[in-house]
């Protein structure tokens, strides 16, 4: 074969795919167009795949190449930990991005706290926050992510976890709503009013359907929505009530949206929020540096 896949070419078809343009990807690795335009068509002899494909106005991923991109990653931070490099332990002479899995409703609150520590000590380090599309571990495994955060079902054996915090859900209406200007959340109102489900799943029925039908009554979902964030907007709009964990609701409260929580009248099971990671960054000085910046980031909450 003529084209031998190398590092560098890897290192294009990881810029290619993470910014889905010939241009963006030239940017990244500080290319011409041209050469960037050129490696393209070397991958695309080297790999048998087109690689990336026209799609109106811009560019899609083949299924090869989607199939692909997590073991190129995994590749090509496995061959970044071979080189000895005396600064290496420097955070700030670090040229790299970090991508974390993280629950939507911690992303408002997280988010920007763990960015700016992170600009401080390490600027030229990148997070990319990925949606919580699914909890799987297999990310984790191939390198696709560096870490996770969220509530997740017990982890497989080969995942490392360090709990958090915990939290709790409460119901959140509008300041300015009959609800908010209630003292309390009584049950009678609880059933009365209807509910917006924050899903991403698209779920309707959770650990409050059966707290009330244990205690004999029921609740209204009249909607449900992918995401806490969409469902508390949805809140600020009409007198329904929606439940959110008690992190972004006084996150939201204290940066001014008119919203009011209140505690629910039944106990329900508290959110275990924890980190986890796959176990070979167990020992990694990157990946335990980026541990600690997010608990760090995370300390000011554990004083709420």
């Amino acid at each position: 074969m003529a084209d031998q896949l190398d590092l560098n070419l890897l290192r294009v078809f990881d810029a290619l795919m993470d910014t889905g343009s010939v241009s963006a990807a030239a940017e990244r690795l500080h290319l011409s167009g041209p050469a960037t335009s050129r490696a393209l068509g070397r991958l695309r002899r080297a790999m048998n795949d087109q690689i990336l494909v026209r799609a109106g106005r811009g560019l899609v991923p083949t299924p090869f190449a989607l199939q692909s991109a997590p073991k190129v990653k995994a590749l090509l931070n496995d061959a970044a930990a071979l080189r000895s490099d005396p600064a290496s332990n420097d955070p700030r002479s670090w040229q790299r991005t970090f991508t974390i899995r993280i629950n939507d409703a911690l992303v408002p609150v997280l988010a920007p706290r763990l960015t700016r520590l992170i600009a401080d000590s390490a600027p030229g380090v990148r997070l990319r926050f990925a949606p919580e599309a699914s909890e799987a571990a297999d990310p984790l495994r191939d390198g696709t992510l560096d870490l996770d955060v969220g509530v997740a079902d017990p982890p497989p054996p080969d995942v490392c976890t360090e709990p958090l915090f915990t939290d709790h859900f409460v119901a959140v209406v509008a300041a300015d709503s009959e609800l908010g200007r209630a003292p309390e959340l009584t049950v009678d109102a609880l059933c009365a009013y209807p509910h917006i489900s924050a899903s991403r799943r698209g779920l309707a029925h959770g650990p409050l359907d059966e707290a009330l039908r244990r205690a004999g009554r029921t609740r209204t979902v009249s909607a449900v929505v992918p995401s806490y964030a969409v469902a508390a907007l949805i809140a600020l709009e009409e007198d329904v009530i929606t439940l959110l964990p008690q992190i972004l609701a006084q996150h939201l409260i204290h940066r001014g949206i008119p919203v009011r929580s209140h505690n629910i009248p039944f106990p329900l099971p508290p959110a275990e929020v924890e980190s986890r990671w796959h176990r070979r960054l167990n020992d990694d000085p990157a990946s335990h540096w980026l541990r600690a910046q997010l608990k760090s980031a995370l300390h000011p909450i554990g004083e709420q």
